[in-house]
């Protein structure tokens, strides 16, 4: 048993009879009171997000979960085909366990969490950041430059990010997988 001093990002828990991920976390105290944790849990099964306060000290059940590598293959009607980098066996994931799949291209190694005990698939993480090349896009007008401003470009995936006008078709960009957002051009 674990109790809310070992509360930290990622940590998998059991919460109302579901297994739930912390996303965000933070810990106050109000006047002579006992303190508080609020969370931000993540469920694994459905995807959804709640906020929950737990008194300080109050016991936690800690879910002992396993990171494996898995190389994406190709997508599926349904979600997506994954192989173990170990093992080489191949597993289908439903669309709704991974979270902004949009950007993943063939070849991509992604963590799979695994509920340790039952040796089930909780969720599916992206790296951080991926390098994707530019396959359309609207020209930039020049000199105009004033303000950042950002125009709309499709990657090789097929999603759709915002970057800056200086981008041109072909060019390789890195995105942040969290937000979907543009963090940099990446020299060929």
């Amino acid at each position: 048993m674990a109790t809310t001093a070992d509360i930290r990002n990622g940590l998998c828990i059991e919460h109302n009879n579901d297994i739930v991920k912390v996303i965000d976390f933070s810990k106050f105290q109000v006047g002579r009171g006992s303190g508080k944790v609020w969370t931000k849990l993540k469920s694994t099964t459905t995807g959804r997000v709640v906020e929950f306060t737990f008194n300080s000290g109050a016991t936690i059940n800690e879910v002992r979960v396993e990171r494996r590598k898995f190389q994406y293959l190709y997508p599926e009607d349904d979600g997506y085909a994954l192989m173990n980098q170990e093992t080489f066996d191949q597993i289908s994931i439903p669309k709704e366990m991974v979270e902004n799949g949009h950007f993943l291209k063939e070849g991509d190694v992604v963590d799979v969490l695994y509920h340790a005990a039952k040796d089930s698939v909780l969720s599916v993480e992206l790296p951080q950041t991926v390098v994707l090349q530019i396959t359309y896009c609207e020209p930039g007008l020049r000199g105009d430059t004033a303000t950042n401003t950002l125009k709309p470009a499709t990657v090789e995936t097929g999603a759709e990010v915002r970057v800056p006008l200086f981008c041109e078709e072909g060019d390789l960009i890195k995105i942040d997988t969290t937000t979907g957002a543009y963090i940099e051009r990446v020299k060929k």
